[in-house]
């Protein structure tokens, strides 16, 4: 289940076991395992343990080819080196999707050979909002972006202790970036951000 990135958590090992107890007799009724159960097993099993995973988006786990990646690190250097850009003129801008009420991570029973965070793919029909994240190459960051997936603007997106007052907020019928919002970030935010910033000519 790992490798498939669904390590269960604690409760979905809990219903596999009363599951199983179930089917060795099917004529009892069924017998639930106690609370703390999987915990106190685990302890006994040295090739288990339990540790937190972070979700992850699973179209974003298809495209981890590493020479798709290597053909885009070369392009951006030549890219770089051909226009002369400096450091400071650098920026990085993307869409980050998350969804609505899930927390970041989550603790799931995994291998205990495994030590760094798991990443737990998130299922990609669930309702998801955008935020568009642009940083400097040199560490700063400018205000980011919210999509809402609306038809109208909400009072509440705008009150003051919701979000910076910096902050863009943007709507679309389907939660993610178009190329009116595009226009209007570009108005917005990245030009009055970087105009009085820019080092060389790109």
């Amino acid at each position: 289940m790992d490798k498939g990135g669904a390590p269960p958590q604690p409760a979905a090992v809990q219903n596999m076991a009363n599951i199983l107890i179930a089917q060795c007799d099917p004529k009892t009724p069924l017998q639930q395992v106690r609370k703390n159960w999987v915990y106190k097993s685990i302890k006994h099993w040295d090739e288990l343990k339990t540790q937190f995973a972070q979700r992850y988006n699973y179209q974003q786990a298809k495209y981890e080819d590493p020479k798709i990646i290597q053909e885009w690190f070369d392009l951006v250097q030549h890219t770089i080196m051909e226009k002369g850009i400096l450091q400071e003129d650098i920026y990085n801008f993307d869409e980050t999707g998350f969804v609505m009420g899930l927390i970041a991570t989550t603790k799931v029973v995994t291998k205990a050979e495994i030590y760094d965070c798991l990443s737990l793919l998130q299922p990609g029909n669930c309702e998801w909002m955008t935020a568009i994240e642009t940083i400097n190459a040199t560490g700063w960051a400018l205000p980011s972006c919210i999509i809402f997936k609306a038809a109208y603007f909400k009072e509440a997106w705008f009150q003051e202790s919701s979000l910076p007052s910096d902050w863009m907020i943007e709507r679309s019928s389907n939660k993610w970036i178009t190329d009116t919002i595009k226009i209007s970030w570009l108005q917005k935010i990245f030009i009055p951000s970087t105009t009085a910033c820019t080092k060389g000519r790109y």
